[in-house]
């Protein structure tokens, strides 16, 4: 968590500049293909660990891994810690570089949309946007969680190949014959400060952005469990061992059901969305389901049925699906496209610090206290952000229909390719 917040911190800002500069279609191509070379180094790392030698920098960094593991780690656990393989280093590197390319890449993957569609269809295109991404991440999940139980490097092999594969598909976008390429986005991105820290202002005066960005930022950050499933697969559901599999491979494949249930969820209610009229109040429904998707977190912290988790896990996709959606589509229906790149970088930061803090927020809590004592914790500071947000942001809920936003400031409609 720690490595992929690091990246975000330095390089998201510059980022959404890069996207507001530069064709958005060679920044993903681009970001892609170096995901793509780092994870087969992954697989080759993975695949030949046993080769790696004990060198003297791969040591020192493993003795400095262990030493911050131990500050964190009970007393009683703290003899089970180890870092003393040589590829452990090279793996936390190219964790690092994949985040760079990722953080990089993503505000032009975010701000690309609006360049694709018409302008009356946007709404409907980040709902189907938004399905096509959750049912590629539950079967990755699914498949991840069979595959791994097998052979990580096959995972990461998968990996390779699929960023390929967007690699690919993107670079295949091409200008209809007589459209003009996309408007001089250099001129609306100056440089130094005032281009970089553009959409801090922008966010800050459109209350309804601010409420969308804060109710996620908060609400990932407490209530994220992603980190602790292999925990609960070990320590609450030891119990529900798989027949025909050993104990290790075992808590593997529930670690992957337990991390495909939400996307699963998500999928489901992604698929269903994209049928559905428009809300008429998104921003009520918006604070709803983070609300039932705090409730469905406390159901899941302390059960120890694995069946009753699962379902819990489950309804949390489904609510999560739902506030992704209003909140993506609000932000970017309401920023106008010269723009777009940098909110978008600010709103990654903001949802990615929260995701990989809340992984490490989950670590140390459950170091100290118990995995179950850091998913309640996180359920009920959840549902207390839901309330201090709707209290302190009342013209979220005065958002109209998003089918009926439109851009601040934006007199014509979109170019679009």
């Amino acid at each position: 968590g720690l490595l992929n917040v690091l990246p975000l911190l330095l390089l998201a800002l510059p980022a959404g500049v890069l996207a507001d500069r530069l064709d958005r279609r060679k920044i993903i191509t681009a970001t892609s293909a170096a995901s793509c070379l780092l994870c087969a180094l992954l697989a080759l790392v993975t695949r030949f660990h046993a080769a790696i030698p004990d060198a003297a920098p791969l040591r020192a960094v493993n003795a400095l891994l262990a030493g911050a593991a131990a500050c964190v780690t009970s007393g009683g656990a703290a003899g089970a810690v180890r870092f003393d393989n040589p590829a452990l280093p090279l793996v936390f590197l190219l964790q690092l570089l994949l985040s760079v390319a990722f953080v990089i890449g993503n505000p032009a993957r975010a701000a690309l949309v609006p360049r694709l569609v018409p302008a009356p269809a946007l709404s409907n295109a980040y709902r189907w946007n938004s399905s096509a991404f959750e049912l590629a991440v539950t079967l990755g999940l699914l498949l991840g969680g069979l595959v791994a139980a097998w052979s990580f490097t096959a995972v990461y092999a998968f990996a390779a190949v699929s960023a390929a594969a967007l690699a690919a598909g993107i670079s295949g976008i091409r200008l209809a014959p007589g459209d003009k390429p996309p408007p001089g986005q250099a001129a609306a991105a100056p440089a130094g400060a005032s281009g970089l820290f553009a959409g801090v202002p922008f966010i800050w005066r459109q209350k309804a952005v601010l409420g969308a960005i804060s109710l996620d930022l908060f609400a990932v950050l407490f209530g994220g469990v992603v980190a602790l499933l292999p925990i609960y697969a070990v320590e609450v559901f030891s119990g529900a061992a798989v027949p025909f599999l050993d104990g290790a491979t075992s808590h593997r494949f529930v670690t992957g059901l337990l991390r495909a249930a939400p996307a699963l969820g998500a999928a489901a209610m992604a698929v269903a969305g994209a049928y559905l009229p428009p809300f008429k109040r998104p921003g009520v429904a918006l604070l709803w389901t983070v609300a039932g998707f705090g409730a469905s977190l406390l159901v899941f912290a302390l059960s120890k049925n694995l069946w009753l988790s699962l379902a819990a896990l489950f309804a949390s996709g489904m609510c999560d699906n739902v506030s992704v959606i209003i909140r993506h589509t609000l932000v970017q229906l309401l920023t106008p496209d010269r723009l777009r790149g940098r909110v978008s970088s600010v709103n990654q930061l903001f949802i990615g610090c929260s995701n990989d803090i809340s992984e490490l927020r989950g670590g140390l809590v459950a170091a100290r206290l118990g995995a179950v004592a850091a998913a309640t914790l996180g359920g009920l500071c959840t549902l207390l952000t839901v309330a201090v947000v709707a209290a302190a942001l009342p013209s979220l809920r005065a958002v109209p229909p998003l089918d009926k936003l439109k851009p601040s400031g934006e007199k014509k409609p979109h170019d679009t390719f």
